[in-house]
């Protein structure tokens, strides 16, 4: 596309009316102004166009130059990408600092990633191999925690299919150098760039049959999510939905994370840059860093940029994705970005929906969410990959019926509904049982009874029988009292209680209790059960009550969450054992 040169003629907030620019297409990248803002093209109306500018639009005045660059907003995608921390529009934030500035100056322009960087390439093909768009062509040694695999890119320098290898290089290679070259003439490098608008292909979709490991007792049991699918957090102000976005960031069993701060405070994102680089992963020891990528955008930053970072982060997630990793993206908030569309929709004089958001805001987010996925991989490698979306979505007042709620349950598989109150008495993750729900697990109840348990979800529909029966009585006993109860509707709070306290809540700060295998899940929920079922024997037969709640085994079974995931499977045999024991049965 030949570049056009026009001029300001307007400046609203954000967004900027520039005249002149005839034959630009929509979603073309411009610099505005003298220090060359970086602006996308989201409207055409006759010879005017309005770009939405992800930087401080003050200063700028009618008659200054636009002009476009001849390509939509592009992200570099490559080795080196891990560990990084990028604003919106893929500025890295640590060589900006590097390069002496606190803040990011207007106009500021450093590449992403040091394509100067030479990288040790060991190739998996031969000169005379067919190449094909995403084939592994090689890997790059890198940190030590994922193997990068260089690919040949899915439009293979703007289209023409495959082709047949005519030389591959081994060894140290910069970004700025090809390491394949084909026999058309066609050459590979390191790095490629991709539009963040435009979802990258992929060759199938794979149904949501393996679930998304959080080691979170309530989300893997009783409202999982599957690989590839979609779960929003939901909560008002203090509920916990950055502490849950970051635990799956720091537990999750995930190979790579994309952790996307849009528009939160700048403490928040502050606290992510200062603990990543110090946590190490459970399993290998090495740095958390080493599988994370962060796009930061803080209340503070440019409207339009926030608008971007979703985008930037599904874009990088779908590149390890097609490299065959499993990759989280936790996106907080979504609401913030919501309101960056609504800001910008203002500003353009649109007709506004609900509470003043666009009338496109579902369209919006579903070219977001519609971005997860499990799919089969191009190339003829065998490689599949997923991207999971956990998005924190934070309704004004915690009322679930807001637009941006709404709007994202259209699009979600799983939701978890965080209440004030559960938060206010510390309880974490403060997960209303009774408002979330999850639309995967009858999915996922032959994988957890294939490789966790047959009778799994038979415990699971149990065990929310349990609380749902608790609720009923607590109901009761606000009318009549406690005492009032029969000994068998007593014994049923107690069990409710013992699940709320040890299987519901859970503690990241002990180690033991942080993150739970399936299997310890299992056997908590079987412990529990055995409890239940016991006491209940027990009642029949004449104890009474208040010795079955005095048994010194109730303080073992409250306490089994602190004991380590391996210890506790091979010893919850005996804890029943031992139940069974004591009540006679």
């Amino acid at each position: 596309m030949k570049k056009l040169k026009g001029a300001i003629y307007g400046v609203t907030g954000p967004t900027v009316v520039a005249k002149g620019l005839d034959g630009v297409a929509m979603h073309t990248v411009c610099l505005v102004g003298k220090e060359g803002l970086l602006g996308e093209v989201i409207r055409i109306q006759g010879e005017l166009a309005t770009l939405q500018v992800y930087e401080d639009t003050g200063g700028l005045s009618a008659g200054e130059d636009v002009v476009s660059s001849g390509k939509p907003l592009m992200v570099v995608l490559g080795p080196g990408l891990l560990g990084g921390t990028f604003d919106g529009i893929q500025r890295p934030l640590d060589r900006m600092k590097e390069a002496g500035t606190d803040f990011i100056a207007k106009g500021l322009k450093i590449a992403p990633i040091d394509l100067k960087r030479v990288w040790s390439f060991s190739p998996l093909k031969r000169r005379g191999d067919r190449a094909e768009p995403g084939m592994v062509i090689g890997t790059v040694a890198g940190n030590g925690r994922i193997v990068h695999r260089v690919m040949m890119p899915p439009d293979l320098n703007g289209g023409g299919g495959g082709g047949v290898i005519s030389e591959i290089k081994t060894g140290g290679v910069t970004g700025t150098e090809p390491v394949c070259v084909l026999e058309d003439g066609r050459t590979i490098g390191l790095y490629e760039e991709w539009p963040v608008r435009r979802p990258r292909p992929f060759k199938a979709k794979l149904p949501p049959v393996v679930p998304f490991v959080t080691g979170q007792r309530v989300f893997d049991t009783l409202f999982p999510v599957a690989e590839g699918g979609t779960a929003i957090v939901p909560g008002g102000f203090g509920t916990g939905k950055t502490i849950v976005e970051q635990t799956i960031a720091k537990l999750s069993k995930s190979d790579i994370v994309i952790y996307v701060g849009c528009g939160e405070r700048g403490n928040e994102m502050t606290e992510i840059l200062s603990d990543f680089p110090e946590l190490k992963e459970m399993d290998t020891g090495l740095p958390l860093s080493f599988r994370t990528v962060i796009v930061v955008n803080t209340s503070n930053m440019p409207v339009a940029a926030r608008e971007a970072s979703i985008f930037t982060g599904i874009t990088i997630a779908e590149y390890y994705r097609d490299m065959g990793y499993n990759v989280a993206l936790l996106a907080d908030s979504i609401s913030r970005w919501a309101e960056a569309l609504r800001e910008i929709s203002s500003r353009l004089e649109e007709m506004p929906g609900e509470e003043g958001f666009p009338p496109y805001l579902a369209t919006h987010l579903g070219g977001f969410y519609e971005r997860a996925g499990r799919v089969q991989c191009l190339g003829e490698d065998g490689l599949t990959g997923s991207i999971t979306v956990v998005s924190a979505v934070s309704p004004p007042g915690g009322d679930f019926s807001e637009p941006v709620t709404q709007a994202s349950l259209s699009f979600a598989g799983a939701f978890w509904a965080l209440d004030p109150e559960l938060a206010h008495r510390r309880h974490f993750p403060a997960v209303n049982w009774q408002s979330s729900f999850s639309l995967y697990y009858e999915d996922l109840a032959g994988w957890l009874s294939r490789e966790v348990a047959p009778d799994m979800p038979r415990l699971r529909a149990r065990l929310l029988k349990l609380l749902q029966k608790d609720a009923e009585l607590k109901e009761v006993v606000q009318i009549i009292g406690v005492e009032a109860l029969q000994e068998k509707d007593r014994l049923v709070l107690e069990a409710a209680f013992i699940t709320n306290e040890t299987f519901l809540k859970q503690s990241i700060f002990n180690e033991a209790d942080a993150f739970n295998t399936h299997e310890k899940q299992y056997w908590m929920m079987k412990v529990i059960f055995a409890f239940l079922d016991s006491a209940e024997a027990a009642l029949k037969k004449g104890t009474y009550l208040e010795k079955i709640l005095e048994s010194t085994l109730r303080v073992r079974v409250i306490n089994m969450k602190n004991w380590p995931n391996e210890v506790f499977v091979k010893e919850a045999g005996a804890l029943i054992d031992g139940i069974k024991a004591e009540f006679g049965v």
